[in-house]
């Protein structure tokens, strides 16, 4: 029988939190303390004349766990629970760890990945061990991709592995963000309460992706349904029914003149325009791939009328959603601040987060430069600042993203009341006016025949 050392996730990570059993191997060893409800953040086979190094082993497990996570307790005498505040590099591991092997059809969408979160934290939080957990959520009905995403985790975990590092393996629908919210979680002893915060983050983007595609696909559907009523019209209707007038020596009114040569270009160069438009978003794709040409568009887009303010409120609620998310986790802000910056989406925010997080690497507070980069409204810049100094910055965040959210939705709400009732009145106004000339046309023939 081998002696194995090990500290749980629950007893904390301080050399009063480390433990010793006997087991025939490391296997025999983690499913053993699965089978008590014991959730290993580091396990070791104690070998025989090791003791000298056992003390700097304890102290080095004492103060990182197998992620590379530097854990420090910062417990006061009266709290019941120490919390634990995650202080190293997060990112990335050695260079020489497994990178995500790329699995097609493997990943979740956005509404799935949020309910095995959720589901997951509903385990956990039931005292359910992660292994056990796993497996329950696997019975479930599950596609393939799903079961073989679970088999993958359970794996990883039954061989000594983090459930973060796990997922990180996998890949997709795991990015940086979720590995790092469950690293978190798993590193200070709350996995979870970590996963039910992450499960609602993912929540809540889905519903603001929902608005925001409700604001943009309608109106879209109708600009589309305007241009080919608009087309229909003056290439088919039109020329049929000006064809009378073709040939014949008679001043027609400006309207008219103004709908036959449309209705010309349009029946003539049609294949030119089809053209125009198809290099235009060819070049539109291309320019986006480039860092130049995508600063250049979402700068351009955030000054878009309505549509760009409620690009920039999207952007900043699901920014201001997140790094609240993470720093309650136990994230250090500076890490957070960089994580979160990658949700915003919009380049032209994105660098200006950059600029922000060199600033507060270089000891200014948040407030500061969010204000001086003027993209982010004055209200987070306000809270942000009472946040920091009260000290309760991840409660005034998840209230300012309460807010921004809120101002969200009523700007969708404006565009999608709006916007519609403008396109069916420009609408009209085209129809008329290709009715006006139509009929200008027939009178001015009329008068013509009954002068002759």
């Amino acid at each position: 029988m081998a002696t194995f050392r090990y500290t749980s996730l629950k007893s904390g990570s301080a050399a009063g939190g480390m433990q010793t059993l006997e087991a025939p191997d490391r296997a025999s060893a983690l499913r053993s303390l699965m089978a008590r409800g014991v959730t290993p953040s580091t396990l070791e086979e104690i070998k025989v004349g090791s003791t000298g190094s056992s003390a700097k082993s304890a102290a080095a497990n004492a103060s990182a766990n197998s992620d590379g996570l530097v854990i420090e307790k910062s417990g006061s005498g009266g709290n019941s629970s120490a919390a634990a505040k995650v202080s190293g590099a997060l990112a990335q591991r050695q260079s020489g760890d497994a990178k995500p092997t790329r699995r097609w059809g493997s990943s979740m969408s956005l509404a799935d990945t949020g309910s095995f979160i959720s589901e997951l934290a509903t385990a956990v939080q039931a005292g359910l061990p992660l292994v056990p957990a796993l497996r329950t959520m696997g019975k479930a009905g599950r596609k393939p991709a799903q079961r073989a995403m679970l088999e993958h985790l359970i794996g990883k975990v039954e061989q000594g592995g983090t459930l973060a590092e796990a997922c990180r393996t996998w890949g997709k629908p795991f990015n940086e963000l979720l590995v790092n919210l469950i690293r978190a979680g798993e590193a200070s002893g709350r996995l979870g309460e970590v996963l039910q915060q992450t499960a609602e983050l993912v929540e809540r983007d889905l519903r603001l992706r929902r608005s925001l595609l409700s604001a943009t696909l309608y109106p879209i559907i109708l600009l589309v349904l305007v241009a080919g009523a608009i087309i229909v019209v003056t290439a088919v209707i039109v020329p049929n029914v000006l064809k009378p007038f073709q040939g014949q020596n008679i001043d027609l009114p400006w309207p008219t003149v103004v709908v036959q040569q449309f209705a010309n270009i349009m029946g003539s160069y049609w294949w030119v325009l089809i053209g125009l438009i198809g290099a235009a978003m060819i070049g539109l794709s291309r320019a986006r791939a480039t860092k130049g040409g995508r600063m250049a568009i979402d700068s351009f887009m955030l000054k878009v009328p309505l549509m760009g303010a409620l690009i920039r409120d999207a952007a900043v609620a699901r920014f201001t959603r997140t790094l609240g998310t993470l720093v309650r986790a136990g994230l250090p802000v500076l890490t957070a601040l960089r994580l979160t910056s990658a949700t915003l989406g919009n380049a032209k925010m994105r660098r200006a987060m950059d600029e922000v997080c060199e600033e507060v690497a270089g000891g200014k507070t948040i407030a500061g430069p969010l204000e001086k980069s003027g993209l982010f409204p004055p209200l987070l810049v306000q809270i942000v600042s009472l946040g920091e100094r009260s000290g309760k910055l991840p409660e005034l965040l998840g209230q300012a993203a309460g807010s921004l959210e809120g101002r969200t939705e009523t700007r969708v709400k404006v565009i999608t009341t709006v916007l519609p009732p403008v396109l069916v009145v420009f609408l009209a106004c085209v129809v008329g006016f290709v009715v006006m000339a139509i009929l200008l046309a027939m009178l001015q023939l009329q008068d013509i025949a009954s002068k002759a």
